[in-house]
């Protein structure tokens, strides 16, 4: 059993009740002693949450149940290649662990897609080609081939009604759906289950009505690809410009962009997926985390200063920045957000961070004076390193556009990053804040990753409000927040936002493809170089290979107390 690796100081530390199993089983994580010592022993209480005990031993690794290359390849297939996979001391899911070997996937990946497309070869295409990506820019370089669409039979055609009219019943039921059932979000799934079989059936009929000739098959060609989910993806009949004319010569049809819905796009449909979080819930989340932004502009006023110039510097010298446009740093919408931040979130006031909030706005109600021509005067009279900066930082809070209805890349996200947000001050995980507005296998999953799998497969056997009440008791003492509120991913930037005082270096690590804005799974087989590693619950997306120019990793990846104590001492003696 693994937990004989575990270092006999925290064992015996296990035995005085001073660390729990689940925090021994995240710690067991790491092969050696020292690290698990030093990542007990330096954490403060937070840190020792076992999902972030977790997050700080496999932030350079791939998670194994995110990847989508991995997913393609299968974790058997490639540990049967020699390659190790990290797993938790207690989990019984055989898809989940953590793998560092990204050289040994890729060639794993390169082997199943070579092997893919010899057999889509010897369909009589005359080019086949892989990706690791699909690049729809890439694609609408081609023509695509249109092929031979035969009648179909009675009988198919039949079928293909009866699918037809079986789908529009699900859909309508799935539309009918009310968020107040509780077991709206099981048979919801169900109905998109149903719905997909449908769709599949029918796109089955229609591709063994499709006919291609032999000798245009031969002007024209294929990618094989790996698709958004893993799935395997093949884009048939591309043509490229140098071929139109013998295909044209031979009276094929080839049209200009690709077909959409052609049957023949791809061998395995990618499974429509239903997002982890609503629009609804999306909104009301990222209203908390705007509130708290502003609670700790009021806390590091000149935080707010200086995010307030970022804003204003690139419209006052345009010429400086080459007139370009780019998303704002702050999002500053000019409009105050505090109706906005409560039709979002109807919560908002009990929470400690519109406490702060109010209690500076009925501060500044009190000492501004009541006319508006007596405001400069007023104003001049202060004091500009104290009362100047306090009401500078309250109404920059107060001009925060933070809202989202989707998890999403978010220009706010940068001014979290310079506060050194810790979001669990001011958000925790409850039914009424979170589990109430999920499915119950998502409640089971935040459980397994934030408790352990064995707690998670007992909730899972419970109806939804019993496991959601359930999941908010495991929860109570532990703090855990979803992704979207301390994710850190900001839009891609143009060159001119991240120019470097060497702006004759070539470096592709700057520019607009280094934006970061990429997607979990368009961001397989690279690592994070983003600032991901120092924030609460935000390991790195896919870092699927370990970076060459990657500098010595801090001893734990989490900002400490003495970091964050540094960071406002700092601030207010600038």
């Amino acid at each position: 059993m693994k937990l004989a690796n575990v270092s006999p100081k925290l064992l015996a530390l296990l035995r005085e009740d001073a660390i729990t199993l689940d925090q021994l089983a995240a710690l067991a994580l790491a092969d050696d002693h020292e690290t698990q010592e030093r990542l007990w022993f330096d954490a403060n209480e937070w840190q020792r949450q076992p999902l972030y005990l977790r997050q700080a031993i496999t932030r350079a690794e791939i998670d194994a149940s995110r990847s989508r290359l991995v997913r393609f390849v299968g974790l058997a297939a490639y540990e049967a290649a020699g390659g190790y996979v990290r797993r938790d001391l207690f989990s019984d899911d055989e898809n989940a662990g953590y793998i560092a070997d990204a050289d040994l996937l890729q060639r794993l990946v390169a082997q199943k897609l070579d092997a893919a497309a010899e057999e889509v070869r010897a369909e009589g295409w005359g080019w086949v080609e892989t990706r690791v990506e699909r690049d729809l820019l890439e694609l609408n370089r081609y023509g695509k081939l249109q092929p031979v669409q035969r009648p179909y039979t009675e009988d198919e055609q039949r079928e293909i009604d009866a699918l037809t009219a079986q789908r529009d019943e699900l859909a309508e039921k799935l539309d009918a759906l009310s968020e107040d059932d509780e077991n709206a979000y099981e048979e919801g799934e169900r109905l998109d289950l149903e719905v997909e079989r449908a769709n599949a059936a029918i796109t089955a009929i229609e591709s063994r009505a499709v006919l291609w000739d032999t000798s245009q098959m031969a002007e024209a060609g294929a990618y094989v690809i790996v698709g958004s989910q893993g799935e395997l993806t093949v884009e048939r009949a591309l043509v490229r410009r140098d071929n139109c004319p013998a295909l044209d010569a031979a009276g094929a049809t080839v049209t200009g962009m690709p077909t959409a819905n052609a049957p023949n796009r791809v061998d395995t449909q990618a499974p429509k997926i239903k997002p982890v979080h609503s629009a609804k819930l999306c909104q009301r989340l990222t209203a908390h985390r705007a509130a708290a932004i502003h609670a700790e502009l009021v806390a590091q006023p000149t935080i707010a200063l200086a995010a307030l110039l970022r804003h204003l510097i690139p419209q006052a010298l345009p010429e400086h920045y080459d007139n370009m446009s780019a998303p704002d740093y702050l999002t500053l919408s000019g409009e105050n957000n505090h109706d906005r931040l409560l039709r979002a979130a109807d919560d908002l006031p009990e929470s400690q961070a519109w406490g702060a909030i109010e209690a500076q706005r009925a501060r500044w109600v009190e000492e501004l004076p009541a006319k508006r021509s007596d405001l400069l005067p007023w104003l001049i009279q202060q004091d500009p390193g104290t009362t100047l900066l306090d009401l500078l930082a309250f109404c920059t809070g107060t001009l925060l556009d933070g809202i989202a209805g989707e998890e999403k890349p978010l220009a706010i996200n940068a001014l979290a990053d310079a506060l050194n947000l810790d979001i669990t001050k001011y958000w925790k995980a409850t039914r009424a804040t979170y589990f109430d507005h999920v499915s119950k296998a998502r409640i089971a999953e935040v459980v397994s990753a934030a408790v352990s799998p064995k707690v998670a497969a007992d909730l899972a056997k419970m109806k939804k409000a019993d496991a959601a009440a359930a999941a908010e008791l495991r929860l109570a003492k532990i703090a855990w927040v979803p992704e979207i509120l301390t994710d850190r991913d900001t839009p891609a930037m143009p060159s001119w936002a991240i120019r470097e005082d060497n702006e004759d270096e070539d470096d592709p690590g700057t520019g607009e493809d280094g934006g970061g804005a990429e997607s979990d799974d368009d961001a397989d087989a690279e690592s994070d170089t983003g600032n991901g590693e120092k924030h609460v619950n935000n390991t790195p997306r896919d870092p699927e290979a370990p970076s060459a120019t990657h500098t010595e990793q801090p001893p734990w990846p989490f900002p400490t107390d003495t970091m964050l104590n540094s960071a406002q001492t700092d601030s207010r003696t600038a």
